[in-house]
């Protein structure tokens, strides 16, 4: 894919390569063992304009785009996931938002902390009993006066113990979807607070906790959009937020099969080096092409997404893809490195505990499955006039 890069695309990408083996990759064992976050490389990231490449250059990002993010993305999550995924969700889930559904009052006044690293961003949409079923969120909000009152608890929130701004997604009416508003809400507004952190087997240094609301105040003006149009909302920044996904899927492959190949090279068995096994060369093979079978729909997902266009079920397709090719890859590279690959301190064993996630956050398997049908049938009924009839006068949301 080097070749197909323009030159900036290509300077960035050796950029992202130097910052990830130079200065992430001799501290990513140590803070996953450790479950450290690595506050200094994410402040280190932000000098290199990697937290603002979804801000626009008024507001101190540089507006690099979801493709120049991905490129950045790969490189990072070769080789420490837990950073790589700190990266992501601050650009595409809490940047991204406020620049295209805030206010011209909210763009000035979060994006230039959010683009310099001076903030943290998190999204808040997950909570104890609502996951894949989203618009099911029972957190509320309530006008009172000049301020909402949101009451409930976030769940599983990455980046939520670090961050100082958040994009909160409460019910301000009964209806299911149209009943949901986004809020930017700050670490320092009454009522917000962290709650217990989760431990998890795999990103150790990305930490996860919940965020509790409790009679939180948050100004009226800081509202995302419209009144009501949070379910929408988080739809769409979750497109986004599954391209980031599937880009670290990729990474970690990446540095799955790196590991695999040079320890096949390396490890001697029966007189000769394991590579020369059919079996080993089988596994290899698969690997490098389910990567660049999943890079190529990742960079296609993002390259629509930057031109405006629509994306879901194309970055749908290249989370699907990405995060089950990245769970066999890491599957297949503790079976090359045997025994070896199972202990603590060995590379594909924190890979491997790593990508398991991938098939889960912003939408699991099964979720991304459904979401591709539902784009496919969508595109089909549209050809076919009497379905359309037929749907419309059933009233049904499709």
């Amino acid at each position: 894919m080097h070749v197909l890069l323009t030159p900036e695309e290509r300077a960035l990408q050796d950029r992202a390569r130097a910052f990830a083996d130079d200065e992430v990759a001799p501290h990513a064992d140590a803070n996953s063992r450790e479950a450290r976050f690595p506050a200094e490389l994410i402040r280190r990231a932000g000098e290199l304009g990697f937290l603002g490449m979804l801000a626009p250059c008024e507001f101190g990002g540089t507006m690099a785009g979801n493709f120049a993010q991905v490129l950045v993305l790969e490189e990072v999550n070769r080789v420490c996931a837990s950073t790589g995924v700190t990266i992501s969700v601050h650009n595409s889930l809490a940047t991204n938002p406020i620049r295209q559904f805030g206010s011209e009052e909210l763009k000035r006044r979060y994006l230039p902390l959010l683009a310099r690293g001076e903030r943290l961003g998190a999204y808040c949409l997950t909570e104890p009993h609502s996951g894949s079923d989203a618009a099911s969120l029972r957190t509320h909000a309530v006008l009172d006066g000049g301020d909402w009152v949101l009451n409930g608890t976030k769940f599983f929130i990455t980046t939520g113990a670090e961050a100082g701004v958040y994009v909160v997604f409460a019910r301000t009416d009964a209806h299911k979807t149209r009943g949901i508003t986004a809020f930017v809400v700050e670490r320092e507004f009454a009522g917000i607070s962290v709650g217990k952190e989760e431990v998890k087997m795999g990103l150790s240094a990305s930490h996860t906790v919940e965020i509790l609301l409790q009679d939180c105040r948050v100004p009226a003006a800081n509202v995302l959009g419209e009144l009501g149009d949070g379910f929408r909302i988080a739809m769409h920044t979750l497109d986004g937020g599954r391209i980031g996904i599937a880009t670290q899927a990729v990474g970690i492959a990446q540095a799955c099969l790196g590991a695999s190949a040079r320890w096949a090279l390396a490890r001697r068995q029966f007189g000769q080096p394991i590579a020369e096994f059919q079996a080993i060369q089988n596994k290899l093979a698969l690997m490098a092409t389910d990567i660049e079978a999943a890079r190529h729909l990742t960079y296609h997902a993002a390259r629509l997404r930057d031109a405006g266009s629509a994306c879901t079920k194309e970055s749908a397709m290249a989370k699907l893809f990405a995060s089950t090719m990245c769970n066999r890859a890491a599957r297949d590279a503790v079976q090359i490195h045997g025994a070896s690959g199972c202990m603590r301190g060995a590379d594909v064993e924190r890979y491997f505990r790593d990508a398991r996630v991938t098939e889960l956050y912003e939408g699991t398997t099964e979720i991304q499955k459904m979401v591709i049908a539902r784009q496919v049938l969508k595109e089909h009924a549209a050809s076919m006039p009497e379905v359309e009839a037929a749907a419309s006068r059933s009233g049904g949301e499709r």
